[in-house]
């Protein structure tokens, strides 16, 4: 197998990070990778927002949790509740994905981005995760003056990264039947 699929195949997503920072040059690579994602009509529709200032991490994670009690799941009030839960899990970058409102596929092309970034992270052994509850805070006035996203842009979904600070993680069971053939 070659070492494109093997490292999808070995990536997870990770709930645990030292709090030393990633090294600017790798955080460049990810970038990079993200830029190089396919977009509808090539309309790159994306903006990144890096976050490297542990107390706005800190706070867009308490502002989100504060969301999650009033919702209706009881798994997402319950997690709302975790005086203990950081929705960051302690990395010490967090990227914000935003897409640009108007164009054909903003959130399709957003999404390529940020798997791009969740693979490239692997390569180069660095923890990520897929935090979709973080767009919680993005509901927060006083937030969203200080992480000045363009105008014209939403912000989707934010991505941690950090070394691994955690053990093995293991592959979910995948579906099955989930492919349909017409030859």
């Amino acid at each position: 197998m070659n070492t494109v699929l093997q490292t999808i195949k070995n990536r997870r997503s990770i709930r645990g990070y030292k709090p030393e920072q990633i090294k600017e040059e790798e955080l460049q690579c990810i970038l990079e990778a993200a830029i190089y994602a396919p977009s509808g009509c090539n309309h790159q529709s994306w903006h990144f927002t890096v976050i490297q200032n542990r107390d706005l991490i800190t706070t867009m994670s308490n502002v989100a949790k504060e969301k999650l009690k009033n919702l209706p799941n009881e798994n997402f009030r319950n997690m709302g509740n975790n005086e203990k839960l950081d929705l960051t899990h302690g990395a010490p970058t967090l990227i914000l994905v935003s897409g640009k409102e108007g164009n054909y596929s903003p959130l399709v092309d957003c999404s390529a981005a940020i798997e791009n970034m969740l693979i490239a992270a692997e390569s180069l052994n660095i923890g990520s995760l897929w935090i979709g509850l973080i767009s919680l805070a993005f509901e927060n006035k006083e937030v969203m003056k200080k992480l000045n996203i363009p105008n014209g842009y939403k912000p989707y979904f934010g991505i941690a990264l950090g070394y691994k600070n955690v053990g093995e993680v293991k592959a979910p069971k995948r579906n099955e039947n989930v492919i349909t053939y017409i030859r």
